[in-house]
């Protein structure tokens, strides 16, 4: 089990209320929320190996040097107006405490520098001999997904013990695309959320079309460079301005599969490596029956 861990800590800082405070009143939300997460996926899924997997550079240089709004939007703003109020990043002092958490814990934590979880992710997919379940909000994993290798996607609905399956036939049902044709779809359609602006005038179903017609983007970039292709006009004129972008997007979209990962022992653990220091850690932010719960759950491992 491999968890995208930026994208489970972000849902639980917005859906646990942030009421819930350390002794000396700093928030924990993210903190407690994250924890009861992976102790619903240990109830519910019992994996063999977990691995909370971490943006070691949440927004690589190399993607950016390839497309330079590469989530550009993410970038924290100023205030737009003087003397406005700025509101404090309550999430960012919480990251900390999560890794020590996790280290504690016991619970193999990875990042690569100069890459995102989604790369590391894609590495230890890759690497994997068994079944893997990737547990993510990002849509972007989907590509992925693997029947013949067993790699699937749990992507939370509402939380992690409401999460869809994500396999290849619910690929070809919600996109009409398999995990490999994924990343061709996403660098086709572009993607507001990540900076990437896709080509004009091809959405999501389009993509996902003109994939189905020409088997890869390869193949739809050929079909646009042959003035006897069935491409309409207007389609046509739009991959052929979109060229100098589709010539880096698949780059920037598709996962990498091949980064440094350290050879870990990826074991769920039974117990925690460190008790003294998990101890303390409890008592200091006030972590409570989350931190409770994830112990006896991983106690009940077998």
């Amino acid at each position: 089990m491999l968890l995208d861990s930026a994208s489970l800590y972000f849902r639980a800082y917005f859906g646990v209320p942030d009421s819930l405070k350390s002794p000396d009143g700093q928030p924990v939300n993210a903190v407690r929320g994250l924890l009861d997460f992976i102790t619903r996926l240990v109830q519910d899924h019992h994996p063999d190996q977990l691995v909370a997997c971490m943006d070691a550079d949440w927004r690589p240089q190399w993607r950016v040097d390839l497309i330079p709004t590469y989530k550009t939007h993410r970038l924290a703003a100023e205030p737009s107006v003087e003397g406005e109020e700025e509101i404090p990043d309550t999430l960012a002092p919480q990251v900390p405490v999560i890794e020590q958490v996790l280290d504690a814990l016991g619970l193999a934590r990875i990042g690569s520098p100069g890459y995102e979880a989604d790369d590391v992710i894609g590495t230890l997919a890759t690497r994997a001999g068994g079944p893997v379940q990737i547990v993510t909000g990002d849509r972007d994993l989907f590509q992925l997904v693997d029947d013949a290798r067993r790699v699937t996607v749990l992507y939370p609905v509402k939380g992690v013990g409401n999460a869809q399956l994500i396999d290849e036939a619910a690929l070809r049902e919600k996109y009409g695309v398999t995990g490999s044709q994924y990343a061709d779809m996403a660098a086709l359609r572009g993607d507001p959320s990540d900076g990437l602006p896709g080509v004009k005038g091809i959405g999501e179903k389009t993509a996902a079309q003109l994939i189905h017609e020409y088997g890869d983007l390869a193949g739809i970039r050929a079909a646009a460079a042959d003035p006897l292709s069935k491409l309409t006009p207007a389609r046509r004129r739009n991959l052929l301005e979109g060229a100098a972008y589709l010539d880096v997007a698949p780059t920037v979209v598709r996962v990498a599969t091949d980064v440094p990962v350290p050879d870990l022992d990826l074991t769920l653990p039974r117990e925690p490596l460190d008790p003294m220091t998990l101890e303390a850690l409890s008592e200091r932010w006030g972590l409570g029956t989350s931190l409770t719960r994830l112990l006896d759950a991983l106690a009940a491992t077998r």
